[in-house]
Parts: C-alpha cells; sequence; structure tokens
C-alpha cells in the first residue's frame, strides 16, 4: 500500500477538506454550510436585501431575529457568554454602546474599518455605522409655509406651536435627539425643551405615525427621520405628496445624524464569518444593498442612493457623532424628569 502525502492528495484533485480528512486533520468549514445568527434591530427591507446579497456572494446562510433594538441589546446582556448571536444589527447606535461597554462585542477587523469615515464607528473598533440618517422637520404644505418654520428645533417646544407639532419620545432617534440638545445647550435646556414639548406638542407611538399625521392633516408639523416621508413619499407617489421635508441645518440638533450599525458577538462560534458578514455591509455592494431599500445616506465613499436625498455634505447638521451620543441613557432620565417616560 503506497502512503500518499497531503500534497499528493492535492495535485490528485481530492481539494483541502478531503486532503485533511484523510490526513486526520480539522477540516475546516465549507462557507455553504455555515449558518449565521443575526439579531437584528434594524428595519426588515435593507436586512433582507443585505442578506440576501451576502448569501449570493458567499454561500453563508444567516438566520435572522428580528426586534426592537434596545430590547435585543438587554437580551444579549442578559444572555451574555451563552447568546447564540453571531452579528447585531441595531437600528440606532445607543443600543450597540449599550452592549460594547459591556464587554460584549468583538473588535472589528482594521480592513473593515477603514471603508466608512472613522467618525460613524466606536472609537475602539467595537461596532460600525452601516447607513445615516437624519432628523427632519415634515410639514403639511397646505397647513404651514416653510418660511415660517423656526431656525431651530427648540422653538417648537414655545407656546405659538401648541397642538402643532407631532413628536415620539420613545423614538430611539429622538432620544438621542434630547443628548444632542443636552450636550450642545445644556441639560438645563435640554429638560426645559421636552417640558415645553409635553405642555404644547401631540405624542405619536412613533415617528412614522407622525409622518403619516402630518400628510393626512391631522396636524401641521411632525419632528422625525428622513427616511419616514421617503417611504411615505414611495407608497402615495411624489406628485400626491401633501407634506415636505424641512432641513434646518445650521449645525442645530434639529438636524442630527444617527446612525445603525453592527458589531460582532465576542461569544461567536462563528467569528471569521461573522467578521465577514459586517465587512460586507460596508462594502461596496452591502452598502448599494442597503440603502436600495431604505432611504438611509450610504457611509462608504462613492455608493449613491437610488433616492432623492437632499446631498449630504449640505445638511450642516450638529457636529455629534454617534459615538458622541453614547447610549443615550441621560436622554431616559431627562424623558423621566419631563414626564414622558
Amino acid at each position: 500500500m503506497y502512503d500518499v502525502t497531503r500534497r499528493q492528495l492535492m495535485h490528485l484533485g481530492v481539494g483541502a477538506a478531503g486532503a485533511a480528512m484523510l490526513s486526520g486533520l480539522p477540516v475546516p468549514a465549507r462557507a455553504e454550510d455555515q449558518t449565521l445568527a443575526l439579531y437584528n434591530g434594524q428595519h426588515r427591507p435593507p436586512v433582507e436585501a443585505l442578506v440576501a446579497a451576502f448569501t449570493a456572494a458567499t454561500g453563508i446562510a444567516v438566520v435572522t431575529r428580528n426586534g426592537n433594538s434596545a430590547q435585543l441589546a438587554s437580551q444579549l446582556i442578559e444572555e451574555g457568554a451563552n447568546s447564540p448571536a453571531d452579528v447585531f444589527w441595531s437600528e440606532e447606535s445607543p443600543s450597540l454602546v449599550a452592549i460594547a461597554e459591556k464587554g460584549l462585542l468583538a473588535p472589528l477587523q482594521a480592513e473593515t474599518l477603514k471603508q466608512i469615515p472613522a467618525k460613524y464607528a466606536a472609537r475602539d473598533g467595537a461596532w460600525i455605522g452601516a447607513g445615516a440618517r437624519s432628523r427632519v422637520v415634515v410639514y403639511n404644505k397646505s397647513m404651514i409655509e416653510e418660511s415660517a418654520l423656526p431656525k431651530t428645533v427648540l422653538d417648537f417646544a414655545g407656546e405659538a406651536w401648541a397642538d402643532k407639532v407631532a413628536f415620539a419620545p420613545n423614538s430611539g432617534a429622538f432620544q438621542q435627539q434630547v443628548v444632542a440638545v443636552s450636550l450642545l445647550k445644556g441639560r438645563d435646556v435640554a429638560l426645559a425643551w421636552l417640558k415645553g414639548l409635553r405642555q404644547h406638542g401631540r405624542i405619536y407611538n412613533s415617528d412614522s405615525a407622525a409622518v403619516e399625521a402630518v400628510e393626512g392633516g391631522d396636524i401641521a408639523v411632525a419632528l422625525s427621520n428622513n427616511y419616514y416621508w421617503y417611504a411615505l413619499e414611495q407608497e402615495l407617489g411624489p406628485d400626491n405628496m401633501n407634506s415636505a421635508l424641512y432641513f434646518i441645518g445650521q449645525g442645530d440638533p434639529g438636524t442630527l445624524i444617527t446612525v445603525s450599525g453592527a458589531g460582532v458577538l465576542k461569544t461567536s462560534k462563528k467569528a471569521e464569518a461573522a467578521q465577514r458578514f459586517v465587512a460586507f455591509m460596508v462594502s461596496a455592494e452591502g452598502q448599494a444593498a442597503i440603502v436600495g431599500a431604505i432611504a438611509e445616506y450610504p457611509l462608504r465613499p462613492g455608493v449613491v442612493s437610488p433616492f432623492p436625498l437632499k446631498p449630504f455634505d449640505q445638511l450642516d447638521p450638529a457636529p455629534l457623532t454617534p459615538a458622541d451620543l453614547g447610549d443615550a441613557a441621560e436622554a431616559l432620565a431627562l424623558l423621566r424628569e419631563a414626564d414622558l417616560a
């Protein structure tokens, strides 16, 4: 009987896996044999688009557990080392910050972090932004003129806007806006703003419900994210829209950039594939898949959204990064003090 070496097996076409089996070495996992567990708090259309593109490109399947970002973050913290999750994709960066602070995220690969501007990722490389959105003012064109809208989001809490402003205090993006007001204007100003909104504004369960109320003529103005308006425009058609977007700009917290993003769980048993998934998110192909399904801004230079977004470099947003906003715990404290939580 001949002694067949590993090199001879490769030469004969047995392949790496077959050679490993016959030589008693560990068998490397094939991409098609791997399935990643994704905990997802992001809207489903961009996730489904990215997962489909990733699986087509790599052969790696992805099973998704969908839920609220903050709730999934709490679940990950509770599960700890026993979590089955490989990747966490959050609609809001504070949920990523929360689990990173618990030491649950593995550092992302340096090459992955290079794909987008550093200000849209964790300072220590634990998570990375996958898409950006802007806080905006949605207004009903028949109820108010754009020229009558204020130059700062703080003015919407005044008596002049009584029963004209819709807002969603349980929205993660609104809570980040609260943090932005506190950081830029001071805690006392943020608390007064919230109390003014509670007294004069109208509370809705979600940003999307607030935008729909403005479009339907139930209220004049809503504080929201840009993509909820674009989703409605896509449904109704541009020529049928009763509402429009107003960007305050001028570094005001009314135009705040927030991100959705992802990180790899430190306890993942499929770390290499999980890192590959996050790397794909910020690749040109991955970014195109994401922004083709939702009106978020791509974070990778050179990728263009198919939606008619206001150019990113013209937003003049609040001078804060997602990392500056932290885990938004301060927002929850302020909301409780203002009797909004």
